[in-house]
């Protein structure tokens, strides 16, 4: 198993039974659903799929926030450098004469000679005329507008609301449907995460937040503080910002993530040309290894299975990229040290690490209901596969996003006045042979909880040793 997980991107060419297993088996641990393309119903009926063949997957669904787009379209233009396009927020358009988009203000906050980017950046429009909500523009490059593309304003001040109607909708489906993550476009503030944490049920689905503009950058940290994981959409990042320093900032947030322990997915364009191509670019290969090298938790794929001729080959190859790049990083050939506090549960990871190194450990077990043991652990990038039991079962599937971690439910109740229910939760290992007699385990859990005590017990045991003391069959 590769430390750092995958992401795919569920769409209309990975959507049956046979395309998730075979995606599964080339190594995707996170199905994503993007809530900006399909309907409802198609996402319910992929979301019963997954969670029925697939139920130790966690969902992670992108809801559309206050990302402008184009609607849906019955034609799709294509332009050379020089025509005219016409946007507009009249919705009652298809295509075929102007372009639809899904944000009603547009033509109020644009003037003349105001630059409009469409798909990532990849098209470019500036606007040459205002007449009522008919946005006139000049194409600067040749190209095609497709249904539901992301369009962006750099330098421009939007009147979006930060939550907007659809997210309260999307939001209660997402509760609704049991997904295990929801991501947030264009976090700029604790308190964005923490309106969207108020319309959820409670402590799920958990919540994350895509850095995406110049206002998510300045606040960085205390977005990080407050979501459960964190995003790098390099898409919209590039056209919010600009394009040389993404790269930049992709070290920024994955060096404040990791010092904060909280998981971060890298995505946009890292394996683009195999959409249509079975072999990707070697400046794609370098792109994933280096996003494994700073750090990323997980790497992410977007067009390339949710619509792409080769969805399989593009999984198997992130995995073998990423599991080369870990294996570079176990070998410390490549390790940047973080600067840590010195608060105990911090202490104990650096303990732990110093056990690894210094004993034949082959597999660290973390016992912990929230998940914070597993998030420190995970972070430190070892070696060795940890295995994170919880006895809440949503908790336990979202570990799964965590590098390097398989998350394990185990139906039982887990004491605060004894540590009774450790040496059961490795018997429930042994049982379902995810610990073996060759194995020498490294075992944390909390022991005599109270508020703020976490992960002040470390164990280490040799399986077979355990196996006859416990008299496992």
């Amino acid at each position: 198993m590769s430390s750092t997980k995958i992401v795919a991107t569920i769409g209309p060419a990975t959507c049956k039974p046979n395309s998730l297993l075979a995606l599964r088996q080339a190594g995707m641990s996170i199905a994503r659903l993007n809530g900006s393309h399909n309907s409802l119903d198609w996402h319910l009926s992929t979301i019963k799929v997954i969670q029925e063949l697939l139920p130790d997957v966690p969902i992670l669904l992108d809801i559309p926030g206050r990302k402008i787009r184009t609607t849906q379209l019955d034609y799709e233009p294509c332009f050379e450098a020089g025509d005219e396009i016409i946007l507009t927020t009249n919705l009652e358009h298809d295509g075929h004469h102007k372009v639809p988009v899904n944000y009603p203000d547009l033509h109020k906050d644009l003037s003349p000679n105001d630059v409009i980017l469409a798909d990532d950046g990849t098209l470019r429009f500036t606007v040459s005329v205002l007449n009522g909500q008919d946005i006139h523009c000049r194409a600067e490059v040749t190209g095609q507008l497709k249904s539901r593309k992301g369009i962006n304003v750099p330098q421009i001040e939007l009147r979006t609301k930060e939550v907007t109607d659809r997210d309260h909708m999307m939001v209660k489906f997402a509760t609704d449907a049991g997904v295990d993550f929801i991501g947030i476009s264009f976090v700029e503030s604790a308190k964005h995460v923490e309106t969207i944490r108020g319309l959820t049920s409670g402590s799920w689905p958990r919540i994350v937040a895509k850095i995406e503009n110049s206002g998510g950058l300045e606040n960085m940290n205390e977005v990080i503080d407050a979501a459960d994981a964190i995003m790098i959409d390099r898409g919209d990042l590039a056209v919010e910002t600009n394009l040389e320093s993404v790269a930049i900032f992709q070290k920024q947030i994955l060096n404040s993530a990791t010092d904060r322990s909280k998981p971060v997915i890298v995505a946009t364009e890292l394996l683009h040309t195999m959409i249509e191509n079975p072999f990707p670019t070697k400046a794609e290969v370098s792109d994933i290894s280096n996003a494994v090298l700073d750090g990323a938790s997980a790497t992410m794929l977007s067009g390339e299975t949710a619509v792409g001729e080769y969805a399989v080959e593009a999984v198997t190859m992130m995995q073998r990229t990423c599991t080369v790049a870990n294996h570079y990083i176990n070998k410390s050939i490549y390790r940047e040290n973080v600067k840590l506090d010195n608060s105990i549960p911090k202490v104990m990871g650096d303990a732990i690490a110093s056990i690894c190194q210094s004993l034949p450990i082959t597999k660290i077990v973390a016992v912990t209901i929230s998940g914070y043991a597993a998030r420190v652990i995970s972070m430190k990038n070892f070696h060795q596969p940890l295995l994170a039991l919880s006895n809440d079962v949503m908790a336990a599937k979202s570990f799964n996003i965590l590098p390097g971690t398989q998350g394990v439910f185990v139906d039982i109740p887990f004491s605060k006045i004894s540590t009774d229910h450790v040496p059961e939760c490795l018997s429930i290992l042994w049982q379902r042979k995810l610990i073996n007699l060759d194995d020498m385990l490294l075992v944390t859990a909390v022991a005599y909880p109270k508020s703020g005590n976490r992960m002040n017990l470390i164990q280490t045991h040799n399986v077979r040793d355990l196996a006859e003391t416990m008299e496992w069959a």
